[in-house]
């Protein structure tokens, strides 16, 4: 639709009255977009960096929950590029640059160097016009969204035509969240009809800051011949303020010799001095005892009606003034003056600030202003500069270099150098006077003046420059618990366990029934000093974030210093997230009781990301409790890991949430525990413990240091899961209970791998099928296993997932070598994946488990019916990064119908 509008406009000849008349709409338009851009401007610029940064980190956060959303808007309306790189550029440009720009300072004072001098303040530029192209229509106005918002600016988009709506729709994500968030309104608009007209007018309005133009060379062309903002100067119109506190003798002789200096033609010249009532005779009598003549009134306009000539900023200097010595302008004039003197004084009222004498001088010629308090001085130097000269620079002459008041000056003007105790002519330029500023005669005076420069030109200023950037690989690590205890009867590591007093004891209701809860209290009863305890026996299989919230309610009213989970991986998951919870509410009262606001911190918290050390939303740090956990299935590995599943009430949808907040301080791997658990339970979570280290060993962060542990854990399920299901616990045997404890290590050791390397599209699948059509998690797992290893182990065009660590790819080798480990025959890599895929359904059917959906009474309809909703939930599900195969859409939407 898009194309065929842009056509026909083409196509159409438009006489000079239609053209004409459609410039005038689009100026219109754009001239009231502007003004609401100011006013929104206004309120923006008050605002302090923690406002401002709680506002930029919403709009990443929005930016990334909607990244496929938007991803697929973009392709859809201009049927451009590929759905899944534009949702890794929407989460670049919204997570990377969020984490980039984070810690930046830019409000008030950004940096300060006592040792050269240096303050620096950051000013917002004002409005900025936003060119988008359709190349990147979403994530380009993300971007420029977020840093509009850092740095306090306002921004009106014109978007490509062809890609209107998914900009739009960009802006309008990051917008809301912003304005939630308190952003004032308006501070991000666009333009509804994309026009060549609109875009023009846009750029060339002069209620723009500056454009920041993104596209073909004939629109940067355009932006930049537009007469906004450019690489240059402006006029220097310089004020200096002399304060009460002055030393006089020093500032005089300094603003004389700036005065006489190259005849005053320097552009950083002091042109007008403010002077406090207190000092102000002194110094007007010092001046003129080393040569300043204070010219009599009866004579200003003879000197101002030679000097100056009416012009479009007000008055500027005729051309045979600008360097000549103040003798030859007052002989020239008509006015005789005495012999010694040089540099004429002109007393003025700050209320005729824009008449002839106020203007930019370029001669030894100074306008002189009298006022009462500071408040006044700094009214007038910026009344100085908004009449000419604005963002150049200003002055300030004062006694002590260390004064608050000197940063409270320079916050309050627009100027882009701010002199303190120096002659301006030279020290506004660089290197002599002061190492704050690069040395340098092209000085750029900012979105006040109308320029993109705000600092001194310099040689960065006119180079390419080039960085030399080596591939590196991204720093790594292995967190796990601190301490990690195994062996029969481990549990009694409880008697020794420091710092508990008062211990919450998270568990399934088989944990109360079977007496494993009582084994627990039984060690902690045996420590010299009584330990308070308090039991939630209730967590059901596929916990939900609404029993979570009822657990960590529990937790806050009898305010533990530690907290055991026993149980499979529902009561560990569970205990994990309720634990995160309560804590939370300790710093965010009333938080248990709110459920949109636990909702609203739930949906943050499970937001897919790239990098967990860069995740936009960061999880608390726990302060007040310790985390024990104690497994009595053989397959999470939860209690060596950063991830906790957790269902959605509403939708049913199974989230992993993942972070190192969420790994247990305490791992107790008791084999004991394990001895009574059901075949169906050994079958499912030992097939799930497999999954976890076939996809750690091959995941794109897999290293020298997990993959021995997934190997490792591999070779014993091979070895064991068969014995350990088909073991009697009413009959026991000594080979049955070691496949039994076998299995208890094999689990731990695949979590230590995963919670290090990350997991793969098998869980991806599994969390979304299990949680759609109410499969156990293991054996949603197994149903996708043998399909997810074919995706995996190709070799030729393949779209790997981006990661530094992944320099090729190796996955169809990575399987091949974990079949060689088992001692599996095969002649290739190829044929040794295959026949790992049947040991794989080998083992499978060893336990009893029926690798299809269709066997576990999933109807192909249903599938069908829930596959697009189901496709971007796998696609979105925090454990898709990993895979060492970047999945498509379409991709999935196969791997899911292969289930069946």
């Amino acid at each position: 639709m898009a194309d065929t509008i842009v056509k026909k406009l083409v196509k159409k000849v438009l006489t000079p009255e239609e053209k004409a008349e459609l410039q005038i709409q689009a100026e219109a338009m754009t001239a009231a977009l502007v003004e609401k851009s100011k006013i929104a401007l206004a309120t923006f610029s008050t605002y302090t960096q923690e406002q401002v940064d709680k506002i930029v980190a919403a709009m990443a956060l929005a930016g990334s929950e909607n990244s496929l959303v938007l991803a697929h808007a973009a392709y859809d309306e201009t049927g451009r590029g590929v759905v899944e790189d534009k949702d890794t550029k929407n989460r670049f440009a919204s997570e990377s640059v969020y984490n980039a720009i984070k810690f930046d300072k830019t409000v008030g004072v950004i940096s300060e160097d006592k040792i050269q001098g240096k303050v620096e303040l950051a000013a917002p530029l004002g409005v900025l016009a936003g060119i988008v192209p359709t190349t990147n229509p979403t994530s380009t106005t993300i971007f420029k969204s977020m840093l509009t918002a850092k740095t306090r600016n306002t921004i009106i988009f014109a978007f490509h035509p062809q890609a209107q709506k998914s900009s739009a729709l960009a802006a309008k994500i990051v917008y809301d969240a912003a304005v939630k968030a308190g952003a004032p309104e308006n501070f991000i608009q666009w333009i509804e009809k994309p026009s060549l007209y609109g875009t023009s007018a846009l750029i060339q309005n002069h209620g723009i800051a500056s454009i920041l133009a993104t596209g073909g060379p004939a629109m940067v062309n355009a932006a930049l011949k537009s007469g906004n903002p450019s690489m240059g100067v402006g006029a220097g119109n310089g004020a200096i303020y002399l304060d009460a506190t002055v030393d006089t003798d020093r500032a005089v002789s300094d603003l004389l010799l700036s005065k006489r200096f190259d005849n005053g033609m320097i552009c950083a010249t002091e042109n007008s001095a403010v002077i406090q009532a207190p000092i102000y005779d002194e110094v007007l009598q010092k001046m003129q005892a080393q040569g300043a003549y204070l010219v009599p009134k009866k004579d200003y306009k003879k000197i101002a009606d030679y000097v100056f000539k009416p012009n479009a900023e007000g008055f500027g200097i005729a051309g045979p003034v600008a360097g000549m010595s103040g003798r030859w302008i007052a002989e020239q004039a008509g006015v005789k003056i005495p012999e010694g003197k040089d540099v004429l004084l002109f007393e003025l009222d700050q209320k005729n600030i824009g008449e002839a004498l106020s203007s930019e001088k370029l001669s030894p010629l100074l306008s002189i202003y009298k006022v009462e308090k500071r408040e006044e001085a700094i009214k007038t130097v910026q009344s100085l500069l908004n009449y000419q000269g604005a963002g150049h620079n200003a002055a300030i002459q004062i006694g002590s270099q260390d004064d608050p008041f000197i940063k409270e000056y320079a916050d309050a003007i627009g100027a882009s150098r701010i002199l303190v105790n120096q002659p301006d002519s030279i020290g506004g330029v660089g290197d002599i006077y002061t190492d704050a500023m690069r040395p340098s005669l092209t000085l750029g005076t900012g979105s006040w003046g109308k320029n993109s420069l705000s600092h001194n030109l310099s040689t960065y200023d006119l180079l390419n420059i080039k960085t030399v950037a080596r591939r590196r690989n991204r720093p790594q690590w292995i967190r796990l618990p601190k301490e990690v205890y195994y062996e029969a009867n481990a549990i009694t590591y409880l008697q020794e366990l420091p710092s508990i007093k008062r211990a919450f004891i998270v568990a399934d209701p088989g944990m109360v029934q079977f007496g494993f809860v009582g084994k627990v209290l039984s060690q902690l009863e045996l420590r010299q000093e009584q330990v308070e305890t308090n039991i939630y026996g209730s967590v059901k299989p596929d916990p939900t974030l609404s029993q979570a919230v009822d657990i960590a309610r529990q937790m806050a009213a009898f305010k533990p210093d530690t907290v055991i989970l026993l149980g499979g991986g529902s009561a560990l998951d569970a205990g994990k997230i309720a634990r995160f919870l309560y804590e939370y509410s300790t710093r965010h009262d009333g938080i248990l009781e709110d459920e949109d606001g636990i909702k609203e911190l739930f949906m943050e918290l499970q937001q897919k990301f790239m990098d967990i050390r860069k995740r936009i939303v960061k999880f608390y740090h726990a302060r007040l409790t310790q985390m024990v956990a104690i497994p009595t299935t053989s397959g999470t590995g939860s209690e060596v890991t950063p991830f906790a599943v957790i269902t959605d009430d509403q939708t049913h949808v199974k989230y992993p949430l993942a972070d190192y907040e969420l790994t247990p301080e305490v791992a107790i791997v008791d084999p004991e525990f394990v001895m009574t658990v059901p075949k169906r339970t050994v079958a499912f979570s030992g097939l799930d413990a497999l999954s976890h280290a076939f996809e750690s060993y091959v995941s794109v962060m897999a290293s020298e240091f997990t993959r021995p542990w997934a190997l490792q854990a591999i070779k014993l399920i091979f070895d064991n899961l068969t014995t350990s299901y088909q073991y009697d616990p009413k009959n026991p045997t000594k080979e049955g209970q070691n496949a039994r404890t076998k299995m208890h290590y094999a689990s731990t050791l695949a979590g230590m791998s995963f919670a290090n390397a990350f997991l793969g599209i098998n869980h991806s699948l599994a969390h979304k099928t299990g949680g759609e059509f109410g499969l156990p998690h293991g054996l949603a797992i197994a149903i996708a296993m043998p399909h997810v290893i074919k995706f995996n182990a190709v070799t030729g065009n393949v779209k790997r997932t981006p990661y530094p660590r992944y320099e090729t790819y190796t996955a169809q080798k990575d399987y091949a070598d974990i079949a060689r480990y088992l001692g599996l025959k095969g002649n290739t890599d190829a044929e040794m994946v295959d026949a790992l895929i049947a040991a794989v359904k080998t083992l499978a059917k060893s336990v009893e488990v029926d690798q299809t959906l269709t066997g576990n009474g999933v109807k192909k309809a249903d599938l069908e019916n829930n596959i697009d909703q189901l496709t971007d939930l796998v696609y979105n599900d925090q454990c898709t990064p990993g895979n060492p195969r970047q999945p498509s859409l379409e991709e999935i939407k196969q791997l899911l119908r292969d289930q069946l």
